[in-house]
């Protein structure tokens, strides 16, 4: 029997090993953060010593860097009670706390008149598109392109961002908010003055040394041009499908996206239908994001896009990590394939 390949890397990333050392490094560790003795201090020094980690991987020397238990309660921060607008693509974390009246032409770009007052997102997760971010933006989800595209914090010309150490290879539960040095910013979760302040509660130094260590990895994974590669095999798949399948309709494609994402829409072929068929052949893929407490439904960010509600909810999304292979993703061709000609067939 052949392995089982992930291919879900947008959901979430394995677990790197250079993370888990540190992980187990940091249970060793008696001392409270905010603890001025001994046993305090050294744990201070890792939960410093990750934050650097964090911020020179976002290109944010000099920016503040708030960790959190992840994106979406960084976004909380980020967003609530400003009243800012955006588009219908961004992740259910931002559209909580937004006016979504921003329009999105057909290559999913999105039209930002008023940055200052505006959310916006680098990357979709289900689309792989990546947008073009103006000068001044309040807020952007850096989650899905950390790691994965080339960009510093300190050149965006962003006021805030927000990113998940689980995408990059991190532990799930612990993520960050960074921000311009000097932004004001109110508490959400008050108590103790951890975290500058910004967000009260014992910080999480073992999810804090696990991103600490995996940002590292990440940051050093990109400078090596792992991520080109990645894209070189996203391209032979999907060069392979589009010879193939000729009822599937391939999203962004002319669009800039992440290297390692592949949108597929074949009208009437339902989403969760595919990803229970691939799960038995052996690969995990999904059909969107996977915030949604296991349910699958049509695509808000396909919807957004111009895409009817039978042809959203007839995506999967296909996301590679460096770990993937050629021969993984031609084995998933072979599977995903097999099926569509019955599809096909069926339709026909």
């Amino acid at each position: 029997m052949s392995p089982r390949v992930y291919l879900d890397y947008n959901a979430t990333a394995p677990l790197r090993p250079e993370a888990r050392a540190a992980m187990y490094e940091a249970m060793e560790i008696v001392g409270n953060p905010s603890s001025v003795h001994a046993e305090g201090r050294k744990a201070r020094a890792l939960v410093e010593r990750a934050r650097a980690h964090v911020a020179a991987a976002l290109g944010a020397d000099g920016a503040d860097i708030v960790f959190t238990s992840g994106a979406t309660e960084a976004a909380a921060l980020a967003l609530a009670g400003r009243g800012l607008v955006g588009a219908a693509i961004e992740h259910d974390a931002v559209r909580a706390w937004i006016d979504e009246s921003l329009a999105v032409d057909g290559n999913g770009q999105v039209q930002v008149p008023e940055p200052a007052r505006t959310a916006l997102q680098l990357a979709n997760s289900e689309t792989g598109i990546v947008q073009e971010l103006p000068e001044g933006l309040a807020v952007s989800d850096l989650t899905q392109g950390f790691g994965k595209l080339p960009f510093a914090f300190n050149w965006l010309g962003v006021e805030m961002g927000f990113v998940s150490a689980h995408k990059i290879g991190g532990p799930k539960g612990i993520g960050a908010l960074v921000m311009r040095r000097g932004t004001d910013l109110a508490a959400q979760i008050r108590g103790g003055g951890q975290e500058m302040g910004r967000r009260a509660g014992t910080e999480n130094i073992i999810g804090i040394a696990g991103f600490g260590a995996a940002a590292e990895a990440a940051a050093r994974d990109l400078a090596d041009g792992v991520w080109n590669s990645v894209s070189e095999i996203r391209n032979i798949l999907e060069l392979a499908l589009d010879a193939e399948a000729s009822k599937t309709i391939f999203v962004g494609k002319s669009a800039a996206r992440l290297p390692n994402t592949l949108c597929l829409v074949t009208p009437g072929w339902k989403g969760e239908t595919q990803v229970m068929q691939m799960d038995l052949a052996g690969f995990a893929i999904s059909a969107g994001s996977a915030c949604s407490s296991g349910k699958i439904r049509a695509s808000h960010v396909l919807e957004a896009l111009g895409f009817d509600a039978q042809s959203a909810a007839s995506a999967i999304r296909v996301s590679f990590g460096p770990e993937v292979r050629k021969e993984d993703v031609l084995r998933f061709f072979d599977a995903w394939l097999k099926e569509y000609k019955r599809f096909a067939a069926r339709a026909a």
